[in-house]
């Protein structure tokens, strides 16, 4: 005896779109977990990458009784939740695939990758997020000792501010992912893009306002570096977080049209690379 139509979509998981859904969350879970698994292997190094991340706390203490803070009305207090949320925005917005897929290209490991029916950026946006959590426990207890060291920089955002962080936070990191991914595909063409990622570096260092808050910096060094995708890699997230005034619209708006640009640019130059790496007879 058939099922009626309804209850066979049902039985089958649903509609199409419905079922690819559900295959794609099979996948991406399976992926995560599996990577996860690996990470807790390499907790002792990615504690010491959390802790090479203190460059914000460093520049706090250097702030902290500078009168170019006061001169621009903000206080102590201000610059340590900044640099705190800085310091954690950081730790969950760091990239690093371009070095992944550079080990894997050198080694010979990249031809049976790209053989895989799953899509390599998936592979790599996995580790991450498994890096990011191995991470948080390490990141939670320096959390903790700043607060006993600083008990002047104990906050709690509101709600809608401390939402809006996470949401800045997880679009920083995806920017910044796509950002390196691009130049990651370079590797097709060269053996080291990873020199011109560490040279991108520099701007970033200055522009994304992890040395100073941008609200100090020159009127039209502070407006081309809002033109540029770094602040919302870390001073859009810190600035919401620390509760400081801040365009959000704006800021978001930003990581918008960044993002519309760099996802193309990655899908263009991750076709040309794999004809190219093809052609190469790789």
């Amino acid at each position: 005896m058939s099922l009626p139509p309804s209850l066979g979509r049902r039985r089958t998981g649903g509609s199409p779109a419905g079922r690819a859904l559900a295959f794609a969350l099979r996948i991406a879970r399976a992926l995560f977990v599996s990577q996860y698994a690996l990470m807790l292997e390499f907790r002792a190094e990615i504690l010491l990458w959390a802790l090479s991340g203190l460059l914000p706390l460093l520049m706090f203490s250097l702030w902290r009784g500078a009168p170019a803070g006061a001169a621009a009305g903000i206080s102590s207090q201000a610059f340590a939740r900044y640099f705190l949320a800085a310091f954690v925005v950081r730790q969950f917005t760091v990239v690093w695939v371009v070095y992944a897929f550079e080990e894997d290209n050198l080694l010979g490991r990249l031809s049976p990758l790209l053989l895989q029916p799953l899509p390599l950026v998936w592979r790599y946006a996995a580790a991450h997020l498994a890096e990011q959590a191995t991470r948080l426990p390490f990141v939670v207890v320096m959390v903790a000792l700043f607060f006993l060291a600083v008990p002047e920089a104990a906050w709690i955002p509101s709600p809608t501010r401390l939402l809006l962080a996470l949401l800045a936070a997880h679009l920083g990191f995806w920017l910044n992912f796509l950002l390196q991914h691009a130049i990651t595909m370079l590797c097709f063409w060269s053996e080291r893009a990873s020199a011109l990622e560490r040279f991108l570096f520099m701007p970033y260092l200055f522009l994304s306002g992890m040395l100073a808050p941008l609200d100090l910096y020159p009127e039209a060094v502070r407006r081309f570096a809002l033109l540029t995708p770094f602040p919302s890699m870390l001073y859009l997230p810190a600035q919401l977080a620390s509760g400081a005034p801040v365009d959000a619209v704006a800021g978001f708006r930003t990581v918008a049209l960044w993002m519309a640009v760099l996802i193309p640019l990655n899908l263009w130059l991750w076709r040309a690379g794999v004809r190219r790496y093809a052609a190469m007879g790789g």
